[in-house]
């Protein structure tokens, strides 16, 4: 089992500057690699203070410098906002930069407001990256490659820069759209799947959609590598589980007010915060997220590893304006006490079995 952090680099309000926000996830990484972390995650956003990294390649590039073991991923490359030749080249190029430790986590996108401002309709999002995700295998994978495609067309071309890892870094696809789960499992990419603010029987319905694909395209389902997102915080102290609560629950309405195109730009680029309807209340994200006592989220994170069977547990760090010397101590406790106790329940479960329920067998 290997873990890992996701960092958003979010700016709830303007008390802590860009480079401070910024700096704070580079040590936040440093940390992570020292504890011996599997993983460091950057997200891409533009245009608002849902996420200040509008380049996690530029990130990582940064971040190889001042690590050493940690791998580091894109979480993710937002395909459609891409020009596919610099995409490959960038990709091999950020590779060798962390000689080798680069994990490629490539989406599709949802906010309506990032596209509109890049010209790029959100409808053709869900083709364009099926296409993107063609031109990386080709120009990762072969010396020089040519593509025809909808959207994208590419004369015979040579990439200079080759990555390190071969045939191509590892590609992480997130979604759980069954047409990029099926995409994922055909080339036999990881799927990586966050559940939201859903608990274990969200998890478990995404289980059974990955064993179905993966029944469907002759694949084992137990040989499917998934990864897992998770907005998770342990402590003792109710003060500070309820800050981070808040904190998740920011998030989750400025994404969905920007996904939804309802979102209130007040200052600049500062997106205000209002309830979204529908959102979950503090309560139900505390009874459906491994948040509370370190105890709790030992035996909820054991429960979640138990249903979804990844083989990749990431959990977000730096949400909204949570503070950072807690956040490095919260990395601390999860390296030397919630890790190895995970680690030590799972050890011996036996490997996993697809057992598609009905109703998600018939759909």
């Amino acid at each position: 089992m290997d873990f890992g952090i996701f960092i958003l680099m979010q700016q709830r309000n303007k008390h802590k500057t860009s480079h401070q926000i910024l700096r704070d996830a580079v040590e936040q990484t440093r940390l992570a690699d020292e504890l011996g972390f599997g993983a460091a995650w950057y997200a891409e956003h533009h245009f608002s203070n849902y996420g200040l990294c509008s380049s996690p390649l530029t990130m990582i590039a940064h971040c190889a410098a001042v690590t050493r073991n940690i791998r580091l991923g894109t979480g993710i490359v937002v395909a459609p906002l891409y020009q596919p030749a610099r995409l490959i080249a960038d990709v091999a190029m950020v590779d060798q930069l962390s000689n080798g430790r680069l994990n490629l986590g490539i989406g599709s996108g949802y906010q309506h407001f990032e596209f509109e401002r890049f010209g790029v309709s959100l409808d053709t999002a869900k083709a364009r990256t099926l296409e993107m995700l063609d031109m990386l295998e080709l120009g990762l994978k072969q010396p020089k490659f040519s593509y025809d495609g909808e959207f994208y067309q590419q004369p015979m071309s040579a990439i200079s820069q080759r990555a390190v890892q071969q045939p191509m870094p590892p590609m992480w696809i997130t979604s759980v759209d069954p047409t990029f789960v099926t995409r994922a499992v055909r080339g036999g990419h990881h799927v990586f799947v966050s559940g939201g603010d859903g608990g274990v029987e969200k998890l478990r319905q995404t289980r059974n959609l990955i064993d179905k694909v993966a029944l469907a395209e002759g694949k084992d389902p137990a040989r499917v590598q998934v990864g897992v997102l998770r907005a998770a915080y342990a402590s003792d102290n109710k003060a500070e589980v309820e800050r981070y609560l808040d904190c998740a629950r920011f998030q989750r309405r400025i994404a969905v007010s920007l996904k939804r195109r309802t979102a209130q730009v007040a200052d600049d680029y500062q997106v205000e915060e209002g309830i979204v309807e529908g959102e979950a209340t503090l309560e139900e994200m505390r009874a459906n997220l491994p948040v509370g006592s370190v105890d709790q989220v030992i035996e909820r994170v054991v429960k979640e590893i138990r249903t979804l069977k990844p083989c990749h547990y990431a959990f977000q760090t730096q949400m909204g304006d949570f503070d950072h010397p807690t956040m490095l101590r919260q990395l601390e406790l999860w390296a030397k006490v919630i890790m190895p106790a995970v680690q030590r329940e799972i050890a011996n479960d036996p490997p996993h079995v697809a057992q598609v329920v009905p109703e998600l067998a018939a759909a």
